[in-house]
């Protein structure tokens, strides 16, 4: 089941981007499709949509300020043309690499319920199951993990968040976690652009040497 551009599957979002629109009439404000490349090996699962961010321009972490230490993190791994992502029209083109949200839609606080996160899951599971062989993803924060080990039918207690921790989910597919790189993380430097770094090393590690 692919994206519809006007799903309206939550009602709580519906009503919301409702009010978005009106406030914002230029917004995208509408689910937010994955972005990159439709044969990546790379996976990079986020939480959702950021209000003046991905909601506003229709694109992930584009012009929001987790988007600046992720975008700049790809390009310096290799894994896109520039450093910098603005709008949609910038010319800014991803290799090897795709990014997606475990929930398409803006929500109230940048906080889904539940029922959100599960009713959006169906999104995701259908993304996981297109990437091909030995592919890895990253999820940024525990609810994109849990996100993605639900999505993959797997037990919760199996396989538990901790930034830097990798798992072996299936024999095709590995997960690496990593604290989101939302203002609030990099602001405290709970997450620093160095363990960042880190992170997207092991990745392009990985998918080398295969």
């Amino acid at each position: 089941m692919s994206l519809h551009p006007q799903c309206r599957r939550c009602p709580r979002l519906v009503e919301f981007l409702g009010q978005v629109r009106t406030d914002y009439p230029n917004y995208h404000a509408a689910p937010v499709a994955p972005f990159g490349d439709a044969d990546a090996r790379l996976l990079i699962v986020g939480l959702a949509p950021g209000m003046h961010g991905a909601n506003a321009t229709g694109r992930p972490f584009t012009g929001d300020h987790a988007g600046i230490l992720l975008y700049q993190t790809l390009y310096d791994f290799g894994f896109s043309n520039q450093p910098i992502a603005s709008s949609r029209q910038d010319g800014l083109r991803l290799r090897d690499c795709r990014i997606t949200n475990a929930v398409k839609c803006l929500p109230p606080q940048n906080k889904p319920v539940g029922s959100e996160i599960n009713t959006c899951n169906s999104y995701l599971r259908e993304e996981l199951g297109n990437l091909p062989e030995k592919s890895l993803v990253i999820g940024l924060g525990s609810i994109a993990h849990q996100a993605i080990v639900k999505a993959l039918g797997l037990r919760q207690k199996s396989f538990p968040f901790s930034h830097g921790e990798e798992h072996e989910l299936s024999d095709r597919l590995r997960l690496i976690d990593s604290y989101h790189c939302s203002r609030y993380n990099t602001q405290t430097r709970r997450l620093t652009p160095a363990m960042f770094q880190q992170i997207f090393r092991r990745a392009r590690e990985a998918l080398d040497a295969v």
